[in-house]
């Protein structure tokens, strides 16, 4: 299944418009191309809605946030809406600034979002309206483990069943539920976060993801997070003696140029958990085995 996903996006190769932060821009931008879709930025909010017109998904960050890039985000968000397309919001340091955390929650009180893709903390932000984070990473006391999942994805199914999204929430362990059906993705690497932009990068393909299979975007973005997962443990794979994180930033986006949809299908870790019974679930091998609910 979520071979197809990467198969669609490289056959229709969705424009995406991204309001993202500059810190990271260049790497989203790759990174849309190494998956075959197709990146283009426009901030100023003279021209936001048009841009969005003519693409096919849109990706909010609010990681360099600013004034003038608020209305930006709004307006091409209800075109977003108006059209149909698809909206993912990255709310990088929701809980490190009361702007930030704001700012986010108008964005999801004003556009109908499709997919949040944040860490732990600034999910729980968001569902609280108020927390704090430790910059732009998760706390550690936030942190999903193995000794919490099954409460970290009950929080996260709650979130998303109240706020009508599809919440992606990333880290050691992932999770990402439409509020019903919960997907838990043990793809990845720790070396990803010491790489600035990872998340980021994330974001923009999850809706370039979404874009591609309207139809299902709940595993799409489960598809996007298992992709992004499995190139970081290929890039780090590739490492040599002298490599350092830029070296594995370059790898992580390589591996997305040559990752086939039949790499992702074997590649892919995750169950599948639904509210009220256990399923069947798959790890990379396609060993079936049952699992809790969640």
């Amino acid at each position: 299944m979520f071979g197809k996903m990467l198969f669609h996006v490289r056959q229709k190769s969705p424009l995406i418009h991204n309001i993202t932060n500059y810190v990271t821009v260049n790497d989203c931008a790759n990174m849309l191309l190494a998956c075959g879709a197709s990146p283009i930025m426009a901030d100023d909010v003279e021209e936001a809605a048009e841009i969005t017109a003519i693409c096919q998904g849109l990706n909010l960050n609010i990681g360099t946030l600013n004034h003038n890039t608020i209305p930006a985000m709004i307006a091409a968000g209800r075109r977003a809406v108006e059209m149909g397309r698809p909206v993912v919001l990255d709310p990088v340091g929701a809980g490190a600034s009361a702007f930030r955390t704001e700012t986010a929650l108008q964005l999801m009180k004003e556009l109908r979002i499709t997919v949040i893709r944040g860490n732990i903390s600034e999910i729980k932000t968001l569902a609280k309206g108020s927390g704090v984070t430790r910059g732009v990473d998760a706390a550690k006391t936030d942190m999903v483990t193995e000794e919490n999942v099954k409460e970290a994805a009950a929080f996260v199914k709650e979130f998303a069943r109240q706020s009508g999204v599809i919440a992606a929430v990333t880290g050691e362990i992932d999770l990402v539920t439409d509020g019903e059906k919960t997907y838990v993705i043990r793809n990845g690497h720790s070396m990803m976060s010491s790489v600035t932009g990872t998340g980021c990068q994330l974001s923009a393909l999850t809706a370039a993801f979404v874009a591609a299979n309207q139809s299902t975007p709940l595993e799409a973005a489960a598809a996007s997070v298992c992709a992004m997962g499995l190139c970081g443990e290929i890039g780090y794979n590739r490492m040599k003696a002298l490599d350092g994180n830029s070296s594995y930033r370059n790898y992580v986006i390589d591996a997305m140029y040559r990752l086939t949809p039949e790499e992702l299908r074997r590649g892919a870790k995750y169950e599948v958990c639904e509210s009220g019974h256990g399923v069947v679930c798959s790890d990379r091998q396609g060993v079936d085995r049952k699992t809790e609910s969640v």
